[in-house]
């Protein structure tokens, strides 16, 4: 799956999550989303590094080449529902340039 597609899943799930009281975190976990544990760590990681989630701890061990990462209560952040709308536009937007490219051209 695409790291873009991930991210996106990832934070699709926080936000629809925001109306729940309990946050179940196993939709999150690297088995419910088909990823290796270092990829997903990384990502997760980069995610919350780069402020699109809080509630998530990360940090380094020597005796591990890729991140730790422990999941308190995830919760999406201005910046990730930002990305999250943005991407749902470019995808909008790419969907009609599509649209058009097919129609045949009469003139």
């Amino acid at each position: 799956m695409d790291n873009f597609k991930i991210i996106y899943s990832i934070l699709k799930i926080l936000e629809k999550s925001m109306d729940a009281e309990e946050f179940d975190k196993s939709r999150l976990s690297n088995e419910s989303l088909k990823l290796s544990e270092p990829r997903w760590s990384r990502i997760m990681a980069m995610l919350a590094a780069n402020e699109y989630v809080t509630g998530i701890e990360v940090w380094h061990s020597i005796d591990c080449d890729y991140p730790r990462v422990c999941i308190t209560r995830p919760e999406i952040t201005l910046k990730g529902l930002e990305y999250l709308s943005e991407n749902s536009l470019m995808k909008k937007a790419a969907n009609i340039a599509k649209g058009i490219k097919d129609i045949p051209f009469v003139p």
